[in-house]
């Protein structure tokens, strides 16, 4: 999906609190309820896309949350059924979208009219604009230091950029809205300016008298 043209005009959605996909991540998913059992079904017979997105209010228990209005969608690039019935799935992220639309529910699941508009940097690869690299890399290994973490420091290295970037976003430990506004930021580069002011946050944050590390 090159081009935004290719991107459908309804889009089943799956709502997780603390949950980043961001474009051209990589998303592995343990499946189990049984509306979002159908939801991979459908998604498998169709597009292959899901929106991964995240209820507004975290600690909201309703079945149907309240969502922000901006998530990502992404390809089922893998797929397997576990014996007692699960699904494993892999998603690669293709584009963010907003929501102009909520649908009534298709077998227990939540459907948008997804608005593509003003994404389409997201589906056009190409080189990643520069950052300060040097600057990610100090603040993430105080940060793991803080944290008791472990890194293979040569591969991260190597790791490219935009990778790197999005790899850090998906995985580090942030708050839900923390995670949302890097889904949000306007471009890669204010991406990565924020993802490391938040390393560097994080990682003074537990310096600070009363804080601890997390195992």
């Amino acid at each position: 999906m090159s081009k935004p043209s290719a991107l459908p005009e309804i889009l089943p959605i799956f709502p997780l609190p603390g949950v980043l996909l961001l474009p051209r991540g990589r998303l592995p998913l343990n499946i189990f309820e049984p509306r979002y059992l159908a939801m991979t079904s459908d998604a498998l017979g169709g597009a292959r896309l899901i929106g991964m997105i995240q209820p507004s209010d975290p600690n909201d228990r309703e079945r149907e949350p309240a969502v922000y209005p901006t998530g990502c969608a992404g390809r089922i690039t893998s797929f397997a059924e576990t014996p007692d019935g699960r699904f494993l799935v892999t998603l690669i992220g293709v584009s963010r979208f907003r929501i102009r639309e909520e649908l009534t529910l298709l077998r227990g699941y939540r459907r948008v009219v997804p608005e593509w508009g003003g994404f389409a940097g997201d589906v056009q690869v190409g080189p990643a604009p520069e950052f300060d690299r040097q600057r990610l890399l100090e603040a993430l290994k105080g940060y793991f230091a803080q944290q008791q973490l472990k890194a293979d420091w040569e591969a991260v290295g190597a790791t490219p950029g935009e990778e790197l970037v999005t790899s850090l976003a998906m995985m580090c430990p942030f708050e839900p809205r923390e995670k949302q506004a890097l889904l949000e930021a306007v471009d890669f580069a204010a991406r990565a300016e924020l993802l490391i002011a938040m390393v560097e946050m994080a990682a003074l944050k537990s310096t600070q008298p009363g804080s601890s590390a997390r195992n």
